[in-house]
């Protein structure tokens, strides 16, 4: 039970495919006490009847797109439960014309719009949540190889993780006097609700799992467990650093 008494923050549960999903349900297994968030367009019922599957979970509406609801989130976190162990950012958006179209036609608007919500919204989070994270608190967010390698139809959303990645060593360093841990998991393709929008997602996870050492597609589960490690004190000199969860795939030069 690596996570036993720990409250932690799961942002971004939308349905049982997802990647917060799967998190959240590692870290249940591991003992912790979940909160979780979701964004105002989802169906709140759903949400509810998905996140009742963990005893005593409590959830939260929270769009990151406005400083004024993460604030006023921690501080309903804060009278609730007193402080938290871990958070993970389970948070991306881009438009989909943005996706779907020539990464040269992408506009003004929809690079912001990726910037701000997949990538801006880790600082912000961070900032607002830092008053009441416990000693050793770890921060998780979730990038994915187009960061670093073109992806064909990943587009600006590869420019967004970019700098998300970014943003996770910079916070690490600043947060890391109050050995706080900040880190981000590169998962390998998985097939859930927003991968939908990305042009021949398919085709990305075929090639992963075809090129990766183990050949075998990346699960919710295997990388839901790995962000339940990097939550515990197993974990505690890891930071500031962009761990792959994809087979190996990362490593391929083919």
């Amino acid at each position: 039970m690596l996570l036993e008494n720990k409250n932690i923050l799961i942002m971004g549960i939308r349905n049982r495919w997802s990647i917060a999903y799967g998190a959240a349900k590692s870290a249940y297994e591991q003992g912790a006490n979940i909160l979780y968030t979701y964004h105002p367009s989802e169906n709140e019922e759903k949400i509810k009847e998905l996140m009742s599957e963990f005893k005593n979970a409590k959830g939260y509406v929270c769009d990151v797109g406005t400083d004024a609801q993460i604030e006023e989130t921690f501080q309903k976190i804060k009278q609730d439960f007193g402080g938290i162990d871990g958070i993970l950012h389970s948070i991306a958006h881009a438009n989909t014309e943005d996706l779907r179209g020539d990464f040269i036609n992408t506009s003004r608007e929809g690079y912001e719009h990726a910037s701000e919500v997949s990538g801006y919204s880790f600082i912000a989070v961070a900032r607002y949540a830092k008053e009441i994270l416990r000693e050793k608190a770890s921060l998780v967010t979730l990038t994915y190889y187009g960061s670093e390698k073109v992806m064909p139809g990943y587009n600006v959303m590869g420019v967004a993780k970019a700098g998300l990645e970014t943003n996770v060593r910079y916070l690490a360093y600043e947060l890391g006097k109050e050995e706080i841990r900040v880190n981000a998991i590169s998962a390998g393709p998985i097939k859930t609700l927003s991968a939908k929008g990305i042009k021949d997602f398919g085709d990305m996870q075929n090639i992963a799992t075809t090129k990766s050492p183990i050949h075998q597609a990346v699960t919710t589960k295997q990388v839901g467990d790995a962000i339940a490690f990097l939550f515990s004190d197993l974990s505690s000199a890891i930071t500031g650093q962009i761990i792959y969860v994809d087979n190996g795939y990362s490593i391929m030069g083919i």
